[in-house]
């Protein structure tokens, strides 16, 4: 079943995984804040990913580099200067949008992205393509629209201190290659990861947290040999399909789209996107690009430094290649929550709302639930002692039912029930999430139980 963007949105605000940025303000446009639920989700997302592709990984080593940059690293990487988007506005609404998104949204097969604003304009012209907004044909002159936010470093604020909130973390991993690798000592093939803030001044964000102008990014750049004969493109390729497996998404709902070399970025060699069937149409998830010694020629050139690797085996340098699969912690979030979201009939006349999150990724574990106050005092021991190996919640508030349904909407896995029985026989009734069903566990044995099951 196909549930609208809104619907879940709604749910999540409600259940508190995310609000409104600057809310009691009237918010601000694109903005929004991870609440105590999404925060957690977020974490365990995160720290999935560092383990898989970094802590676990024998060839990957990590990094957390500066957000503010030399501007000459920009100017080495192409952002200064022709990282802008082609911008018009509509003259009867005042609708600003992308010339190429206008066309590429009336055309979904055709891909203009590498078009000159001559091009654009020409298209447009030709086909008299209307304002989506107004239905008016009446557009301003396509302009170019900076990408890059821009902020001041000093107390004099002039030309010479601007400096910019990087687009990308890429960047600071490029220009750390040599440190890391003498640092360490690797030897290729090895990358670095790092997980990290980026900003891009979006001319037309939205889709909720699918694009912001505030994102993150979990990234790795992977540095080998050219005459390697190892395939490390579909390396990385089959790496990120085993996190997608881990998270349990749905194989159904994303799928792998190989770039037409029409479509590749000037530097890009090779590059796999998994796009994701959202509700608002498929959309990119997760890259993997193959982006040749661009970089490092780049800012071996601007900044005069020799980035080569020398292989100790054949004496000779060389400039490694890379392999970057790239993804954004917000749209990744997005898609997991849209395919955990589900409404589900119980019994004749009733229904529940139910996010079936796998249990490395969901806010709670656990929820323990005495059935009655007076038995407040025993299960919050049964909490305390379950809250030092397991992510869990207390939750003492409604009737038992309310409380199922409640934690069934936040995706915790597993309700544990202290009833009156178990001052008696020491035992506590299990619930799981998806399949409602119940089993009657001993205390003594609950850590050894979710163990087992939380995987």
């Amino acid at each position: 079943m196909q549930y609208t963007l809104e619907e879940v949105v709604n749910h999540l605000k409600t259940q508190g995984f995310v609000f409104q940025g600057s809310e009691i303000y009237g918010g601000l446009a694109n903005s929004w804040d991870f609440g105590p639920l999404g925060v957690e989700l977020e974490r365990n997302l995160k720290n999935l990913w560092w383990q898989h592709f970094i802590s676990k990984s024998r060839y990957n080593v990590g990094l957390d580099s500066a957000i503010l940059m030399n501007n000459n690293v920009w100017k080495a990487s192409g952002h200064l200067g022709n990282f802008a988007d082609p911008l018009l506005d509509c003259k009867k609404c005042k609708t600003r949008m992308r010339a190429d998104k206008l066309i590429e949204d009336k055309y979904p097969n055709l891909n203009c992205g590498g078009w000159s604003n001559e091009q654009l304009k020409t298209f447009i012209t030709e086909n008299q393509l209307l304002c989506p907004n107004c239905g008016a044909y009446d557009f301003t002159d396509i302009r170019q629209f900076e990408l890059m936010f821009k902020t001041n470093q000093g107390v004099i604020e002039d030309e010479k201190s601007v400096v910019y909130l990087r687009p990308e973390t890429a960047q600071g991993i490029f220009v750390n290659f040599k440190n890391v690798q003498r640092a360490l000592r690797k030897k290729l093939p090895f990358g670095i990861g790092q997980i990290g803030k980026s900003f891009r001044n979006e001319i037309t964000p939205g889709n909720f947290i699918f694009r912001t102008r505030e994102f993150e990014q979990m990234e790795l750049e992977f540095f080998y040999d050219v005459n390697d004969q190892t395939d490390w493109f579909n390396y990385w390729v089959e790496e990120v399909t085993k996190f997608l497996n881990l998270i349990n998404l749905n194989p159904k709902n994303y799928s792998l789209c190989e770039h037409e070399k029409s479509e590749l970025a000037h530097y890009a060699k090779r590059t796999i996107d998994v796009e994701y069937k959202f509700p608002f149409g498929a959309g990119e998830l997760w890259g993997i690009a193959d982006r040749g010694d661009f970089d490092l020629r780049q800012h071996a050139t601007m900044s005069k430094h020799d980035l080569t690797y020398l292989n100790q085996e054949t004496n000779m340098k060389i400039l490694p290649h890379v392999i970057e699969p790239s993804v954004g912690v917000g749209r990744l979030m997005l898609a997991i929550l849209y395919d955990a979201y589900h409404v589900e009939k119980v019994g004749d006349d009733d229904s529940r709302i139910v996010l079936k999150l796998s249990p490395l990724l969901a806010p709670y574990q656990l929820a323990v639930i005495p059935l009655s106050k007076q038995l407040n005092a025993a299960a919050y021991q049964v909490y305390e002692k379950l809250l030092q190996r397991f992510q869990c919640t207390y939750d003492e508030t409604g009737n038992i039912g309310k409380r199922y349904r409640r934690q069934d909407a936040i995706g915790t896995p597993f309700c544990v029930t202290f009833d009156f029985e178990s001052l008696e026989d020491n035992k506590v009734t299990i619930r799981n999430r998806d399949t409602m069903e119940q089993d009657r566990i001993a205390i003594a044995n609950l850590e050894d139980y979710f163990i087992a099951v939380l995987r």
